[in-house]
Order: C-alpha cells, then sequence, then structure tokens
C-alpha cells in the first residue's frame, strides 16, 4: 500500500496579458485560442481530470472572463440545441460541466508565475497539488503527462516537473535542470536549476516543460523568495530553494508538448490537431499539398 496521498488538486495559471498574442489577446484570453474546436485551456483541464484530479484552481486577472464563463453551464444555449435534438453537442457541453469542480482566483498584481502560485496556497493546504500552466497543451503518449507525474510522486512521495530535451539554441529559452547524477530510467534527481542559460553554460539541456507536481514545501519557499527581474517571483527561484530543504525531481516525460504561446507553434499545433482529426485530415492533407505547389510555382 502507497505511503503518499493521492493527488487530487491542481492549479492552473492562466492570468498573463499573453503579450505575444497581440492583438487577439487585447480582448480574449490567450488560453481561449481554438485549436480545432476547442479552447486551449479545455485540454489542459482534460488533461487534468483524466489524471484523477478532481479539483481544479484556476488563476485569472482582469479581462479572463472568457474562461470562466466557457466552464459554466450555457442555459439559453443548452434549450436551443435540445429544442433542435442536437443531442451530440448536449453531449459534449454536459462533458465540460464534469470534468472536474472548478474554482477561481483573481490575481491582481501580474508579479509572475511564482507570485501566481502564492495565490494557490489555501486552496492546496496540506495536500501535494499538480500545476498546469494554461497556455501549454502537452500530449502524453500512453497516459496524461500530469498522469506521469502523479505515478513519480507514488514513487518519490517528492515534489517533481517535467522536462524535455531541447536543441542546444534553444536552451537559451528555458529553466535548464543540472541533473544529480546519470539515471537509470526517466526520472533526474535534481541538483540545480539555470534559468534561460547560454547554450555553451548549460549544465544540460533538459528544459522545464510546463508541468509540475509539488509537496506543500513550495509554497514556504515562495514566501522566502523575493522579487527579480521585472519584480517578478519566479518559479524556479523557488524551486531552487527547494532543493535546500527536500527531494526534487524532474521527469523527462512521454509525450509532446505544444507551447501555443507564440504564433508559429500556433499554427503548427492547429494543423497538427486537425490533422488528428479524420473527419478533417484528407480534405487538410489535400489543401496543404495543393497550397505548397502553388507556393513553389510563385517562388
Amino acid at each position: 500500500m502507497n505511503r503518499f496521498p493521492v493527488v487530487r488538486k491542481a492549479v492552473i495559471p492562466a492570468a498573463g496579458f499573453g503579450t505575444r498574442f497581440l492583438p487577439f489577446s487585447r480582448a480574449v484570453p490567450k488560453e481561449m485560442l481554438p485549436l480545432v474546436d476547442k479552447p486551449v485551456i479545455q485540454y489542459v483541464v482534460e488533461e487534468a481530470a483524466a489524471s484523477g484530479i478532481e479539483e481544479i484552481l484556476i488563476i485569472v486577472s482582469d479581462g479572463k472572463e472568457a474562461i470562466r464563463n466557457h466552464f459554466s453551464p450555457a442555459v439559453e444555449l443548452e434549450k436551443r440545441l435540445a429544442g433542435k435534438k442536437r443531442t451530440a453537442e448536449l453531449a459534449e457541453l454536459d462533458r465540460i460541466d464534469r470534468l472536474a469542480k472548478l474554482h477561481y482566483v483573481r490575481q491582481e498584481d501580474l508579479n509572475g508565475l511564482g507570485g501566481a502560485m502564492q495565490l494557490a496556497r489555501e486552496f492546496a493546504g496540506n495536500d501535494p497539488v499538480a500545476v498546469l500552466l494554461g497556455d501549454t497543451v502537452v500530449t502524453g503518449h500512453g497516459k496524461p503527462v500530469t498522469a506521469q507525474l502523479c505515478d513519480a510522486w507514488r514513487q518519490t512521495g517528492a515534489s517533481v516537473f517535467a522536462v524535455e530535451e531541447v536543441p542546444p539554441d534553444k536552451v537559451s529559452r528555458y529553466g535548464i535542470i543540472r541533473p544529480a547524477a546519470t539515471p537509470d530510467g526517466p526520472l533526474y534527481r535534481v541538483a540545480d536549476l539555470v534559468e534561460k542559460p547560454a547554450a555553451a553554460d548549460a549544465p544540460s539541456r533538459l528544459a522545464i516543460a510546463s508541468r509540475y507536481l509539488f509537496t506543500p514545501g513550495i509554497f514556504a519557499a515562495l514566501a522566502e523568495t523575493l522579487p527579480g527581474q521585472n519584480g517578478e517571483i519566479q518559479l524556479s527561484d523557488a524551486m531552487r530553494r527547494l532543493i535546500a530543504t527536500e527531494p526534487l525531481y524532474a521527469l523527462r516525460f512521454a509525450g509532446r508538448r505544444h507551447d501555443i504561446g507564440n504564433k508559429l507553434d500556433f499554427m503548427k499545433s492547429t494543423v497538427e490537431f486537425g490533422l488528428r482529426r479524420p473527419e478533417f485530415r484528407d480534405a487538410l492533407v489535400e489543401f496543404i499539398c495543393n497550397q505548397a505547389r502553388e507556393l513553389e510555382k510563385n517562388v
């Protein structure tokens, strides 16, 4: 019998301005960008629910009402669909309503991811809590990435986060881990974290990949973490503090991260998720091939 409690709570930070998606994000949260017919944040909530999470705290800011509206019952729409016997659409809306119990808190001072996490202390209590960034879709191979982190938690009883190997020319974009030793499998004991190092100075190519699972110790570490650049409290700084008091692990997860936070990757992800849908695949492939041929003619 495992001595570590089952992870039932998750936090989804979704309060940022989304400046990389202006002008769209001026009025619509970037987390509401659609991949085919679902907003990004719905994929994130579905990942959490599929991993056994029962309660989710979504951290929002002014102008993010669309997120709460999306996950709230749409009474008039449901009446209209019922009247037209649109049973498939009704079933999908009902499924969204039942994903998990959602809570919301407003981040008034947008002082970084660490600042957002400080608002989750009461919600988390003395329980382990998963953290899923609201603008990033991560697809797992075999099981959701958050579920993979839960498996690692059951193995270690320690905080753990997802990492992926990135090319040398991209390490300067991410927090990079320094492993304590060469692991036998995908789980690494973390000795240190380096935020956005130059390629020549990077201790590895294993980058933090937007999914975390923390013990309550993270909140004590956050309380001692001072604001850094731009007055923001960096979650990675708190994680470095955590290493001094308890073990911290990184999991090289089985799956793929889709960073929806920049325009090019969003367009690539839209095409990829469209190709996964059988009803669109053939027509989309034909369209892309035709467009490529037309572009070649005009070069």
